[in-house]
């Protein structure tokens, strides 16, 4: 007889891979009625994206006194033994579980069934499949929509009717899934086992030795799974070409990013056609206006101009505008925010200080943008960027001169670095361009490093 496991899981949101479990719900079934059951909020220790506490009403301070996933674990393991998992969606839930598994170290696999897809084949022609309005159309109940209790059981409600729907029970075989890892080729599991599940550059090659493909990854073991296990088109076309598949280990993510971005425009591999041309088409500018105010303003990618800083969309670049617009209390008007002949919005709530309509002293606004400039623009910078190195007594380090990128090395926590001419012989030169600018600054804004040295403008070393 055949056991089921209805979930479902609540997330963070967030990178792919990254997410962390707020909330999980399973349903133990055993086709004919609920055998166990289990709920519970987990604290994800990771932040929740601002719309998945929209979405969902969990937020941090709901999780502070939840336990970890580390201590649900075991009811989770237990709850679902023996059993197919069924979700709306299973593709999402059995891979952030498996995710969730796979940091403590133990290997979550099982066979799935898709609610979504099964809805598809056996109530076809409606209009929409996603769970609150299939339900609704099919006049299932439904509480707590986007929580993990209330979506769960309504997935047990629609698959019961899937089960009776499905007479001959040929449909419910043929959409079970087994792990994909369990499918995978003998070739690709070689190359998951031989990969490292350490930070660095991974380079894939067809029979003839040609790098086909160029990718980075905290966890090169995990994105070959990933690469290997995805069944959109172009993993399918990897997954028939690729033979092997050879890494560098760079210990410090900002370098595997740096030299992923060269490695790509240097071997032009056949699979990576999207990220040869420049990863950033908006950058931050600044002019003077009339008046003698600093203005900062959001352009689209010029090589000509010199920018402040630089951002992959446009999003991104007015998110970041209005957090250094709060930060350094800047007029709405003049960081482009707000545009208008007369006060910006800021002024109207007194948030901002009057520059948009000149009543704050030129030179005391243009200050503030000064210290904005000073500490998020290295034009003149002479540094050097401390990380993480390949092994625990390693240390990685960039060197930046003159704003300009020079390269990155390796160094034994042993030996101090105190000698320019030392230094330069421990770093390995590479390309200073808008796409490693953007990098080293965007990944600077976003994450702590171990440390950043800034060395004397005078002499440069």
């Amino acid at each position: 007889m055949r056991v089921y496991a209805i979930l479902d899981i609540e997330t963070t949101g967030g990178k792919y891979n990254e997410e962390g479990i707020t909330e999980i719900a399973i349903y133990r079934f055993d086709g004919q009625r609920i055998v166990d059951q289990f709920s519970s909020l987990v604290n994800p220790e990771r932040k929740i994206q601002p719309f998945v506490v929209n979405l969902t009403g969990i937020n941090t301070e709901m999780l502070r006194n939840a336990p970890k996933f580390y201590e649900v674990a075991k009811r989770i393991i237990e709850i679902t033994e023996d059993c197919i998992l069924v979700a709306h969606n299973a593709q999402f839930d059995n891979r952030i579980l498996t995710t969730e598994f796979d940091r403590l170290g133990y290997p979550f696999e099982k066979e799935t069934l898709c609610t979504v897809e099964l809805s598809k084949k056996l109530l076809p022609d409606l209009p929409s499949y996603s769970l609150g309005k299939l339900v609704r159309s099919l006049g299932i109940p439904l509480s707590d929509r986007h929580r993990a209790q209330g979506d769960a059981k309504a997935t047990l409600t629609l698959f019961k009717m899937l089960l009776a729907k499905d007479t001959s029970k040929e449909i419910i075989t043929k959409h079970v899934r087994k792990d994909p890892k369990r499918q995978l080729e003998p070739k690709l599991l070689d190359m998951i086992a031989a990969a490292p599940s350490t930070t660095g550059v991974y380079y894939m090659h067809n029979a003839e030795g040609d790098i086909i493909y160029i990718g980075k990854s905290r966890n090169i073991k995990k994105r070959l799974t990933q690469h290997f296990t995805n069944d959109n088109r172009k993993s399918k076309k990897i997954q028939l070409e690729v033979t092997s598949v050879s890494f560098e280990e760079t210990g410090s993510d900002l370098i595997a990013q740096l030299k992923e971005s060269e490695e790509i425009k240097h071997n032009k591999p056949l699979f990576n056609r999207a990220l040869r041309k420049s990863i950033y088409s908006y950058q931050l500018g600044m002019s003077i206006d009339e008046k003698g105010y600093r203005q900062l303003k959001i352009e689209k990618a010029d090589s000509r101009k010199q920018p402040i800083l630089t951002f992959t969309n446009y999003q991104q670049a007015k998110a970041a505008v209005y957090r250094i617009t709060e930060e350094y209390q800047l007029c709405q008007k003049l960081t482009g925010l707000h545009k208008t002949q007369h006060s910006c919005f800021s002024y109207g709530i007194k948030e901002c200080q009057g520059a948009c309509i000149g009543e704050e002293a030129v030179e005391a606004y243009n200050a503030r943008v000064h210290t904005f400039l000073e500490k998020n623009s290295y034009k003149n910078s002479h540094m050097l960027v401390i990380d993480k190195g390949r092994d625990v007594d390693e240390r990685s380090v960039i060197l930046i001169e003159n704003g300009n990128y020079k390269g990155f090395g390796f160094y034994n926590l042993n030996y101090q670095i105190n000698n320019p001419e030392i230094l330069r012989s421990i770093i390995s030169p590479m390309k200073n361009d808008r796409d490693a600018q953007h990098i080293i600054q965007s990944y600077l804004r976003k994450y702590k490093v171990l440390k950043i040295v800034n060395l004397p403008k005078e002499p440069a070393i």
